[in-house]
């Protein structure tokens, strides 16, 4: 955005040069202007250069009747003198803050004819300065200008600390806050600031909800327009981000980067417990919380909660009885398939996860070591039901009389407190109990075994 200056040499830009040179030479003199707060107190004094102050109601409206438009007009405040009498009422508008042009659209104003004409063609689309090269339309020269530098290669604004150079003044600005730190647009929710007033009015729409790009598609909507147009790739199928090592071609160019790194084996994302690093910022913030138990994801049935939000919705399925995945070959859903088959004793199971952790067993590998007291275990989640003795964790509750448990298989046997249930049966005296191993003393013949 032009500075009311700015704005000032942009109208005299527009005049003849002989006028235009009496207009600068008017602007270069220009007082300072009050800022808002002494405006309110009303009309203030226009002080010039060498202690002349001009109330502004002494500012001539009308002009004296002239001879000819080109007969030379001097001004009543500096003794400038103009070419035209138009030029001369220009120069009274500006001093005065006029905006006499008013848009019948949006009613907003400006200081010269020319500045109302540019605006309007917002809203009647016009766009009458078209591109030699590309044939693309502008509303506006300086934009066809600005543009055609993207064909010529014209750079002609260049940053003092990095050389780099830029088409646009203001792309210049704004890369320079980036060396000074600058960030000049701040969210008044949250006092986050930004260098640029788009990422601030992008932050907002998250305060707000507000989601105005809407997919035609299937009317999905997005606060960013960026985002809208990555997620219209998935209904085009466009994927214009390819690896040139294996041909695969993805959607957006962050995917691909990530899969750069499949092939150079890089892992630049390092766990800070354990030392596990991962080619994915998103895979280790997931590893991340086994170490800190954080489980954000949580059913809103029974309240187990994961880690990833994959694995609940894997889990919800169980309660509302969803079975996506169908075999083309046998249509109905085929229960209690058991594909992984152990080689010594034939035993079969659902994951091969599960068959690696059962051979363990036949190899008497127990690679998951507890820490503290060194205790080894063939499967992970032993390790972890173990580490709660030293931790004193005991995560099962109980409904009934909120006692806590440290493992699943104890709350199992408590409840049958409340139940009453008695499922096991003592084979001396054929009576039934909840928990056999506590009255299998009670037989002086099986406490020697129990001992053993």
């Amino acid at each position: 955005n032009l500075t009311d200056s700015e704005k000032e040499r942009s109208l005299c830009s527009k005049m003849s040069p002989a006028a235009s040179q009496d207009a600068y030479q008017a602007i270069s003199v220009k007082a300072e202007v009050p800022s808002d707060s002494e405006a309110e107190e009303g009309p203030q004094a226009i002080t010039y250069p060498g202690g002349v102050k001009v109330e502004p109601e002494t500012i001539p409206y009308k002009l004296q009747p002239a001879l000819s438009e080109k007969q030379p007009r001097s001004c009543e405040i500096r003794n400038n003198s103009f070419s035209r009498q138009s030029h001369l009422k220009t120069h009274y508008s500006i001093l005065r803050g006029e905006r006499p042009f008013c848009c019948d659209v949006c009613k907003k104003s400006f200081r010269v004819q020319s500045d109302l004409k540019t605006h309007q063609r917002k809203h009647s689309g016009e766009r009458p300065f078209c591109c030699d090269v590309c044939k693309k339309s502008f509303s506006q020269q300086s934009n066809l200008k600005t543009h055609q530098r993207i064909h010529s290669g014209e750079r002609p604004f260049s940053c003092d600390v990095c050389k780099k150079s830029f088409n646009q003044q203001s792309n210049l600005k704004s890369h320079q806050r980036i060396h000074s730190g600058e960030r000049p647009f701040c969210c008044d929710m949250c006092n986050k600031s930004f260098r640029f007033q788009k990422d601030l009015k992008a932050h907002q729409r998250k305060h707000s909800g507000e989601r105005p790009f809407c997919c035609n598609v299937c009317k999905k909507s997005f606060s960013q327009q960026s985002n809208l147009k990555t997620h219209q790739r998935i209904h085009n199928d466009e994927r214009p981000f390819h690896c040139e090592l294996c041909k695969k071609k993805f959607i957006r160019r962050d995917n691909l980067t990530t899969h750069l790194l499949i092939h150079s084996g890089e892992r630049p994302f390092y766990c800070d417990v354990c030392k596990k690093s991962f080619n994915k910022k998103s895979n280790l913030k997931v590893h991340q919380r086994i170490h800190s138990g954080e489980r954000p994801f949580c059913c809103d049935v029974c309240n187990k909660s994961f880690y990833v939000q994959s694995n609940l919705k894997i889990h919800q399925r169980i309660h509302s009885g969803e079975r996506p995945f169908c075999c083309d070959v046998v249509p109905e859903v085929i229960h209690d398939v058991r594909p992984f088959c152990c080689d010594l004793c034939n035993k079969t199971f659902i994951r091969q996860d599960n068959l690696k952790s059962h051979q363990h067993i036949h190899s008497g590998e127990r690679p998951f070591c507890c820490d503290l007291c060194k205790k080894s275990f063939n499967r992970q989640c032993n390790l972890k039901t173990h580490q709660r003795i030293h931790s004193w964790e005991r995560p099962l509750c109980c409904d009934v009389c909120k006692k806590s448990f440290s493992h699943k298989s104890n709350l199992k046997t408590h409840q049958r407190i409340h139940s009453d249930e008695r499922p096991l049966y003592c084979d001396v005296c054929n009576k039934s109990f909840s928990d056999l191993k506590t009255h299998l003393p009670s037989h002086s013949d099986m406490q020697q075994i129990i001992e053993q």
